[in-house]
């Protein structure tokens, strides 16, 4: 085994030193994904419309990906270069501006790289040095891209839900957290019950009550924590968003019926859920019971 290896193995310190790193630099790309992807989506839905519909109209643009074309301001185009682009340092340096033009520069940026940072170290923290805490930054990391989308866009999209999804079910193949039937029952689960919910609101309203992206988070979710735990998901991420969504609809002065994103509280009780399930479970079925 390489030294760093048996360094991160015996020294709890080391380790959550090392992914707290890691952590801030995967949050660097996280902001990538969040900022490019729901735009990769769109050019594409775009095309492939304007390909069937008028393909006379169709026209392939510049490359637009994940990696290209580099980042830049959004004003003056400046180019962002490799000291300018180093977790959270770089916002702090350049005081939260551009180099080039001055203009400011969102301090979500580094929100995300520090989120993304701490939740890392947390899980490092909570599962150790061993397979379980790769996957369990891997579901925190597409948890968190998907968190940030979903209060831009409203959307949850495929490319992360789906491998989310497969992960789980890999992950139980080990019986890393749970088992493979639990976690295939709790996909199956996961995604029927809020399916069901869709479709018995939108018969008695009319209208539709949350997106098919939220079903296949749920899926994820059950895959990753077996159908045990879906009911104390359900209810926590449903209580707390109908907290949170109230008071911002209030402050904000919108329409009580204005829609919000439910998949940011569905990734918040998944989260807690995976580090904290039993305890959680233990207080949650003594209040029903009670």
């Amino acid at each position: 085994m390489p030294d760093i290896f048996l360094l991160l193995q015996s020294s709890p310190t080391a380790l959550i030193i090392f992914v707290l790193i890691i952590g801030l630099m995967v949050g660097s790309f996280l902001n990538v994904v969040i900022h490019r992807l729901p735009i990769m989506l769109e050019r594409s839905w775009q095309y492939e419309y304007q390909s069937y519909f008028h393909p006379e109209q169709a026209q392939a643009t510049a490359p637009y990906n994940l990696v290209k074309p580099d980042s830049q301001c959004p004003k003056c185009g400046h180019k962002i270069r490799a000291w300018e682009n180093i977790p959270l340092l770089s916002w702090l340096l350049l005081r939260g501006k551009c180099s080039q033009c001055g203009t400011p520069i969102s301090a979500r940026y580094p929100m995300v790289e520090l989120l993304t940072g701490l939740l890392s170290a947390w899980m490092a923290w909570h599962w150790g040095f061993g397979w379980p805490l790769l996957a369990a930054l891997l579901f925190t990391w597409l948890l968190v891209a998907m968190t940030f989308i979903d209060l831009d866009k409203m959307l949850l999209p495929d490319q992360l839900t789906l491998p989310l999804l497969w992960l789980g079910l890999l992950a139980s193949t080990q019986s890393l957290f749970v088992g493979p039937m639990d976690a295939i029952i709790g996909a199956v689960a996961g995604y029927l019950s809020l399916w069901s919910v869709y479709w018995g609101f939108k018969l008695l309203t009319g209208k539709e009550g949350m997106g098919h992206g939220d079903f296949k988070l749920l899926a994820a979710l059950g895959a990753w924590l077996g159908w045990q735990y879906l009911p104390m998901v359900i209810l926590a991420s449903s209580f707390v968003g109908a907290i949170i969504g109230i008071l911002v609809l209030s402050i904000q002065g919108k329409d009580k019926g204005q829609a919000i994103p439910f998949g940011p509280y569905l990734a918040i009780a998944g989260l807690l859920t995976l580090l904290y399930g039993e305890p959680i479970a233990d207080i949650y079925w003594q209040w029903i019971l009670s």
